[in-house]
């Protein structure tokens, strides 16, 4: 699959962006919080699952652009802000509602009990691919 688009605007969009971004690598440094726009954003290396099913060699990873709208506040937990050019290793993207509302906070988690926190005022998150693809000769594995 190259090319990848995909707007999220519920728990139901968001699952599936989880799953296209689950095992993507990122460093501190390819995040960006801008308060006055209210974006968070993140460029990230995403491991196709799509392309891997059956294959047992020639992965394929992608250089991708994760962006929420609609943040009023950015918390982390587990993550070394002092080591910008650590790899980071995000394993899903998850949605707390607050309440009977759209609000709530998105969960980013991380390998290594890592998390950033995103409050958001509702679900507004794209992903797109904003390179080619590349070729990885492992896929990830949990234990």
């Amino acid at each position: 699959m190259t090319g990848l688009k995909l707007l999220a605007l519920d728990t139901d969009d968001l699952g599936v962006v989880s799953a296209h971004m689950q095992d993507a690598v990122f460093k501190l440094s390819d995040v960006h919080w801008s308060s006055s726009d209210r974006t968070f954003s993140l460029a990230a290396n995403r491991f196709d699952w799509a392309a891997a099913e059956g294959k047992r060699k020639g992965f394929e990873r992608h250089r991708a652009a994760l962006v929420f709208k609609r943040v009023s506040a950015v918390r982390s937990t587990g993550i070394n802000r002092g080591r910008p050019d650590d790899v980071l290793s995000l394993l899903a993207v998850r949605f707390e509602q607050k309440g009977e509302g759209p609000d709530g906070t998105v969960e980013l988690v991380l390998s290594g009990s890592g998390m950033i926190a995103l409050d958001v005022e509702c679900i507004e998150v794209a992903l797109a691919d904003i390179g080619g693809a590349w070729e990885t000769a492992s896929r990830p594995q949990h234990p």
